[in-house]
């Protein structure tokens, strides 16, 4: 571990260099958070920086620390995204050619505004891991020079540049959540934090499908998932950082990790709550909050970014109102007759339920007589509200079943 590179005055030097860029993003008081989790909770809005995430801060100081030739031979780098817009940015900024190999899994709104700013893009890969072994190679073969997205101190200084923000803004901070992918930006928060206040807790969160920073540290070396599962494309890694590893190991005071179903019932929160739109991985940390007590302590909750695109935004609002009953389905079975598919909608009318979809299904028996079935997807206002309606339409005389609901 190199001591002598990732100094405060380092982190003074990267964060004068980088504000001659990147946004400022002031800290916003979560009330909503606040009165959920009992502190004073606070989001740190990366998803309002320029590119629409942190990832310019590490790319811009990196690139910056690089000589005329380096820049000249062109640059390269391997990113799910967000490292990607960051690098091409601060290489436009450069006035130099810029390569990026991201997984043919990405997001296509970050794909486009990638080559928005000028970058030439190579799909290759399904996982960012992928992706990088394809750069190395290409850097190795075309003499580019590589920008590592995380696993690089220039990089990680970069990035710590905005806990130095949170620091300015909130000096008695107890905790600060950061989500975790490669480990580059939890590197870089927590080395600055404590040097900034040795007392400050860092808590790294991971996607519970993606934890390779939690299975490293717990047998004390980075090691690879053989696979990973997540729906936060933005920390899809495998494999941790090894440069950056043993800063992690010093600095950070825990991991957690955060299951997919709970990113998208946050997803749901910041929207309704904040007006905010936030990536999956960028919600890692507000996620986080429900597994922590923080009662009456401060915290800074990072939102590392918002670049989501719509057809995945609308895949997570559906499950989000799944999860919380918003939506629903039932299947009831009717006598085949008249009149009948009236009866079942004036009980759910009478309980102010909204019905969405109908599905009748008259060859579920041989004797339609009985049984055919009526599947109803409906709108709720919540748990409670769903009860009601099932409870009516079981007084009503059909015995209704929840099944699972497809829109």
């Amino acid at each position: 571990m190199n001591n002598t590179y990732l100094t405060l005055n380092r982190f003074k030097e990267a964060t004068k260099t980088v504000g001659k860029i990147v946004e400022e993003t002031k800290l916003i008081p979560s009330g909503y958070l606040s009165q959920q989790s009992g502190g004073q909770i606070y989001l740190k809005p990366e998803n309002m920086q320029i590119t629409g995430a942190y990832k310019l801060r590490g790319a811009f100081y990196k690139i910056s620390t690089l000589g005329e030739e380096e820049r000249a031979r062109g640059l390269i780098t391997a990113s799910a995204g967000n490292h990607a817009q960051g690098v091409a940015y601060a290489a436009r900024h450069y006035g130099v050619a810029a390569t990026i190999v991201m997984p043919s899994t990405t997001p296509l709104i970050k794909v486009n505004r990638t080559k928005d700013l000028g970058a030439n893009v190579v799909l290759a890969g399904d996982v960012y891991d992928e992706s990088c072994q394809a750069a190395m190679m290409m850097a190795k073969e075309q003499g580019l020079s590589f920008i590592h997205p995380f696993d690089d101190l220039a990089v990680v200084a970069g990035q710590g540049t905005l806990m130095m923000e949170i620091f300015a803004e909130l000096p008695e901070v107890d905790f600060v959540l950061v989500p975790v992918g490669g480990g580059g930006l939890a590197a870089g928060v927590a080395v600055l934090a404590k040097l900034l206040n040795p007392d400050i807790k860092v808590i790294g969160v991971e996607p519970a499908g993606a934890n390779c920073l939690q299975e490293s540290l717990r047998v004390g070396k980075p090691i690879t998932l053989d696979a990973i599962n997540t729906i936060a494309d933005g920390a899809a890694v495998r494999t941790p950082g090894t440069v950056i590893f043993p800063y992690l190991q010093k600095n950070l005071d825990e991991i957690i990790t955060v299951e997919d179903e709970e990113l998208v019932a946050t997803f749901l929160d910041m929207v309704e709550n904040h007006k905010m739109i936030i990536e999956n991985a960028g919600l890692l940390a507000v996620a986080a909050l429900k597994h922590m007590d923080v009662s009456k302590k401060r915290v800074a909750a990072i939102v590392s970014g918002g670049n989501m695109d719509v057809i995945t935004m609308s895949s997570v609002v559906q499950r989000g109102l799944i999860i919380r009953d918003r939506i629903f389905t039932v299947s009831v079975l009717l006598p085949d007759k008249p009149g009948e598919l009236t009866r079942v909608s004036e009980v759910i009318a009478r309980q102010n339920g909204n019905v969405i979809k109908l599905e009748h299904n008259q060859f579920v028996s041989i004797n339609r007589s009985t049984a055919v079935e009526l599947r109803i997807t409906l709108e709720a206002y919540g748990t409670l509200h769903k009860d009601e309606i099932i409870a009516a339409l079981e007084i009503g005389g059909y015995k209704p079943r929840v099944v699972r609901t497809s829109i």
